[in-house]
């Protein structure tokens, strides 16, 4: 590997790309169209990104209750909260609307007011019938008038299920095929059908419908992260490129970086086709990602071929250089820069695995392409003139370089004085982050689905499934009456907290049963006694028969129930604190050696997902900081300089997350994932500057103050450059509708900008303060890596003059 950073390599390299470089750029041409035809296997992904590993037990519990219940996330649900619905023209109208989806294939089941039937005694024989709710479809103000009053006043069974008491909200439920959940048929179904009819409905009765439940969010969720990839693109290409035309004011050099960085764009979508991954919300970034990182690797090309050839006018002898040094260098962030997010693929999470297989395998890919695209394209074009090097002696610059040398030789206490403010008020403050599991809380707050979401938590206390499995360990249990009176005391205590919904369990139907054979009069919507026992089951076998309930709550052997309830959008923290507060009333009510508890769903997975994942995103950011120390250290041979490498690096890091708790921005998954980001490319300008550092130390003959202060001069533009670029690239990302995506740009923003200036101000510093001790001959010895010669060293100082 050493040979692999040696200037021998870099120069045999260098001759190679120059002497081949039309088979190159046709060879990269034809990697381009093949990966181009991959992508016709890009999909977005249909479901939830499940977080935890496959063998989690919380995953493995879920799959159980699949298994035993069947797919949980299927519903969707249509309400209106209008008081002009319970007329006859309109109420007839939202009952036709509700009936037209069931002509659908998509569509499993339909549950609305005019699907409402109701048990009914009948004496002869004795039984139990069901009968609809609405007999008579004349709709006649007086009938419509009796519906509602009937409805709201004698049927507490459909409360919170066809109706909200809080204010006469009125429900309808959509349930689709369950084979269909998880594909794309789901997608159509909304996008295509459901969406245009609800339109089209409210323009034409002047009733607004609100939609949600987890089929429908996911959908235009996904369908909102297709938009903004064309839209990062889009931004990042022009922010850069503006940028980009800034600083070096050159049409040819844009073009040129333009042209690489969308070739990595175009290689990324192929990437991600050619493994058949889906694209998530993480793996969207990818692409505009690619750009961000691409333009810094053009900058540090481009800066140096420029100053090559503002040197001594060969353009020859510039592209070699710009290879035989830079490459190198470039090459060795590139490689840190990948390593970083390499280290989500040792996570067990399969979303975090993708994201850093693919992310990491862009990244080298995107150096290779900057390498060669650049010095190829710029070898067949005409020398740079002189307008084309202006930028170099710019006066601002040259200012803002005095300005950062006379600070490390003259205000090196102020710097270490800010440092240590810094740090002690950044810890102060990340003593204040919170950890949140909210599966809401990225989505778009200003899309109409979001706002159809609060609606919802409103009138129906949430949306998200959380289900409760009860093992009674024996066949036929759940309809022993200790069984079903032990489960309405834990449904009493779920509706009495104020993040769930009320439950629905076998305990509705059961209590519903008891009130019809008392005539339906409500007061006796409650659970039979013993006598009254035996009447339980026939009710409830023909109500299974004919409305397909009971097989929903009971699995086939009658050993589990499940209780359904629906969460309100709680973070990790408040999920945690419910389940405390359940745990001791549970082990009360359900004695552990007769019953087994469990908590399972969507909602209970993505809490759980995002503690698991937040533990895994740090132990990714603590081997990344190990693999770039060990990196440094087989560079330099020295532990102080891995020290001194690290802190400009890791102090960023402590005052974003400082800045988070300050500004009451959680810890989460995309959060958390600024950090190892942000980590993996802020490094980039420590190496770039050590490099350099190094190369000038063995050309000033171990004078470190003279090595430092050229190393500054030399590397500070490109390190401004770029660190610029990337602070308002990733500031692209804050125009993002997407909570977590917003936050991921404007930290990593930030922690880059801290990052410029720790490594431009206190990196050098550092090196002045501790020369003695880390720099001279006897301490700093020969590293295995041979860094690349100075130009003396390269072809004599005669011939540099």
């Amino acid at each position: 590997m050493a040979k692999l950073f040696s200037f021998g390599f870099w120069n045999a390299l260098a001759g190679i790309i120059l002497r081949n470089r039309a088979v190159i750029f046709l060879t990269i041409i034809g990697i381009t169209i093949f990966l181009g035809f991959q992508w016709k296997n890009m999909r977005f992904s249909h479901s939830e990104a499940n977080l935890l590993p496959d063998d989690h037990i919380v995953n493995i519990k879920y799959q159980e209750f699949l298994e035993k219940f069947g797919e949980e996330g299927n519903l969707i649900v249509m309400a209106i909260k209008d008081s002009t619905l319970f007329t006859p023209e309109k109420l007839k109208a939202w009952n036709n609307f509700n009936n037209s989806f069931k002509a659908y294939k998509e569509i499993d089941l339909v549950i609305s007011i005019g699907d409402l039937k109701t048990l009914k005694k009948e004496d002869n024989p004795a039984r139990f019938e069901l009968v609809p709710f609405i007999k008579d479809t004349s709709y006649t103000e007086k009938q419509v008038y009796r519906y509602k009053k009937e409805l709201f006043n004698e049927l507490p069974f459909y409360e919170g299920l066809v109706y909200s008491k809080k204010s006469n909200t009125i429900q309808s439920a959509l349930y689709l095929k369950k084979d269909i959940v998880n594909t794309k048929i789901r997608k159509r179904f909304i996008i295509d059908i459901l969406q245009p009819a609800v339109l089209a409905f409210e323009k034409q009765h002047n009733i607004d419908i609100k939609v949600s439940g987890m089929p429908y969010i996911r959908t235009l969720n996904s369908q909102s992260i297709m938009d903004e990839i064309q839209i990062f693109i889009l931004a990042a290409l022009l922010v850069t490129s503006i940028i980009f035309f800034f600083f070096f004011r050159s049409f040819r050099a844009t073009f040129i970086s333009m042209t690489a960085v969308i070739i990595g764009v175009m290689w990324a979508f192929g990437i991600l086709g050619f493994l058949e991954y889906e694209i998530t919300v993480l793996t969207a970034i990818i692409p505009p990602l690619v750009i961000v990182i691409g333009i810094p690797n053009c900058i540090f090309l481009i800066n140096k071929y420029q100053q090559e050839i503002k040197k001594h006018g060969n353009k020859a002898k510039s592209l070699q250089r710009v290879i035989t040094k830079v490459g190198n260098a470039t090459l060795m962030t590139n490689v840190t820069t990948a390593s970083g997010f390499a280290t989500f693929a040792l996570t067990e999470s399969k979303l975090l695995k993708e994201f850093g297989i693919v992310a990491s395998i862009n990244i080298i890919a995107l150096f290779i392409l900057c390498l060669l695209v650049i010095t190829i394209i710029y070898s067949y074009m005409p020398q740079p003139k002189e307008r084309h090097l202006k930028h170099l002696g710019k006066e601002w610059i040259e200012k803002l370089m005095d300005w950062m040398e006379n600070m490390v030789k003259t205000r090196r206490v102020t710097i270490y004085f800010s440092s240590i403010i810094i740090l002690i008020v950044s810890i102060i403050g990340i003593y204040t982050i919170k950890v949140s599991g909210s599966l809401l809380e990225d989505m778009p707050k200003a899309t109409g689905f979001y706002k159809d979401i609060e609606f919802f938590e409103e009138e129906f206390d949430g949306i998200m499934p959380l289900e409760i499995v009860i093992d009674t360990k024996r066949k036929q249990g759940v309809l022993k009456l200790p069984t079903l009176k032990r489960m309405e005391k834990l449904q009493e205590i779920l509706e009495e907290t104020p993040e769930l919904s009320k439950p629905i369990s076998i305990v509705n139907l059961v209590k519903y049963s008891k009130q019809a054979f008392y005539n339906g009069n409500p007061k006796y919507y409650q659970i039979p006694t013993s006598q009254e026992r035996n009447f339980i089951l026939p009710y409830a076998k023909s109500f299974e028969s004919d409305a397909n309930i009971m097989k929903s709550y009971i699995d086939s052997t009658g050993q589990y129930a499940r209780i359904t309830t629906f969460m309100k959008d709680v973070g990790t923290e408040e999920m945690e604190r419910i389940e405390a507060n359940l745990a001791p009333q549970l082990e009360k009510i359900f004695p552990k050696d007769r019953y087994d508890i469990s908590f399972t769903g969507k909602a209970l997975i993505f809490q759980k997902g995002t503690k698991y994942l937040v533990w895994n995103l740090t132990l990714s950011l603590g081997l990344a900081v190990i693999l770039i120390a060990l990196f440094m250290a087989w560079m330099f041979r020295s532990w102080k300089m891995i020290v001194i490498s690290l802190i400009p690096n890791l102090l960023p890091l402590l005052m974003t997350a400082g800045l988070m708790g300050y500004l009451g921005v959680p810890i989460k998954p995309s959060t958390i994932l600024v950090f190892s980001i942000a980590f993996g490319i802020s490094v980039d300008d420590t190496i770039h500057f050590l490099a350099k550092y190094r190369q000038e130390l063995k050309s000033n003959h171990w004078r470190i103050r003279k090595s430092v202060l050229a190393s500054l001069r030399e590397t500070g533009v490109s390190m401004f450059y770029t660190s610029t670029v990337l602070f308002f690239g990733f500031s692209v990302f804050m125009i993002s509708s997407f909570g977590g995506t917003k936050a991921l740009g404007g930290l990593v923003s930030t922690t880059l900008l801290f990052a410029m200036l720790a490594n431009l101000l206190l990196l050098p510093s550092l090196l002045l303060s501790l020369e003695r001790s880390i720099a001279n001959k006897k301490t700093l010895k020969e590293p295995t890596l041979k860094i690349i010669p100075n130009d003396e060293e390269l072809e004599g100082s005669k011939d540099e003059e």
